[in-house]
């Protein structure tokens, strides 16, 4: 089936294009009234299990303001609760994890799940999804990096500097070989699972790999980034987010990576030097910034495009909205790239 509005893949493909694609990280969410009103009622994971409020969460910001692309709604840590390992959402404290990982007995222990039986409810979702946007838009998969989960798996919450997590890898090096394999394995079977229900493309969110020196970050965290793009490059169109990564964007650029995104530290003429100008590039706008007045939001969004380019471009924030932006404020957004000449 075609796509009425391809223009986010062709922006992946590198094609020329009148204006850039534009879509926003978690514009599926809480920045929304009629997403707040489905919050009221259910719990975060029963949201992201429940494949009717998933799929309708997924199209609220696409019926609001027609952005070039859908994300679906889910989570980065319904992962590694199909490997076995609780995780709650805990209100006004995020990811809680009774039960860290951290000693090699317990990464041993962890399962890898058969990812169409114990991830069937999101590929539910995809293909309710689908049903809605009734190919007018792509709609994006994603998943977190081996790394990232990781962070959470043995931190047991989220951190400002993940010091469990990392103290994990360095003292026993063996057991986060194990863990990390595990979750690549898993996030494979459940990309490709994803793709088969209907993603037309995917990204990787590597939320914390910024965190890591640029040495430990090959090995730790790009080591198992690279199995996943060698083994979905082939299926489906793969775009690369690692937050605080810009020093690992010149390997990046030569993985076989479809897109890479750029957080809002990085300015587009380094980002375009540092990936040799020829792969596309998705962001940077800093999330924050839209919290500017409309006007200035629109003129900040033209120059960003203008700094990037056209083509080989995706207009994207440098990391998710925040819960607080204006509803107005995220339109005068993507606005600004429908009316870019």
């Amino acid at each position: 089936m075609n796509i009425k509005n391809d223009l986010f893949l062709r922006a992946l493909d590198g094609e020329s294009v009148d204006r850039p694609p534009v879509w926003m990280m978690r514009q599926a969410g809480r920045y929304l009234p009629e997403f707040m009103k489905i919050k009221e009622k259910y719990d975060f994971f029963t949201r992201c299990r429940t494949p009717e409020l998933a799929s309708e969460i997924t199209v609220q910001p696409i019926r609001r303001y027609g952005m070039d692309a859908a994300i679906l709604f889910s989570d980065i840590l319904v992962i590694p609760q199909a490997m076995g390992i609780e995780v709650e959402m805990k209100p006004d404290f995020g990811p809680f994890l009774p039960n860290p990982i951290r000693s090699l007995k317990e990464a041993e222990e962890v399962i890898v799940p058969d990812v169409t039986k114990e991830l069937d409810y999101v590929m539910q979702a995809i293909t309710m999804t689908k049903e809605k946007l009734n190919n007018e838009i792509p709609l994006i998969g994603f998943a977190g990096s081996p790394w990232t989960i990781l962070c959470y798996c043995v931190q047991g919450q989220g951190s400002k500097n993940f010091d469990k997590a990392k103290a994990f890898c360095f003292t026993n090096p063996e057991a986060a070989k194990i863990l990390l394999q595990k979750i690549t394995d898993t996030t494979i079977s459940y990309l490709k699972s994803k793709v088969k229900s209907g993603v037309n493309a995917v990204q990787i969110f590597d939320s914390w790999g910024g965190m890591l020196s640029p040495e430990d970050y090959q090995t730790i965290s790009w080591h198992y980034i690279q199995q996943i793009v060698d083994a979905l490059k082939e299926d489906t169109k793969v775009i690369v987010f690692g937050k605080g990564c810009w020093f690992a964007l010149r390997n990046m650029a030569n993985s076989g990576a479809s897109a890479l995104g750029i957080d809002w530290t990085c300015s587009a003429q380094n980002a375009r030097y540092l990936t040799g100008g020829k792969i596309t590039l998705q962001g940077n706008f800093d999330p924050a910034r839209l919290l500017s007045p409309p006007a200035d939001i629109k003129k900040m969004v033209t120059a960003m495009i203008n700094d990037f380019g056209k083509d080989r471009y995706i207009v994207n924030l440098g990391h998710g909205i925040l819960p607080n932006i204006p509803v107005e404020n995220a339109k005068a957004f993507i606005d600004a790239v429908k009316e870019y000449s």
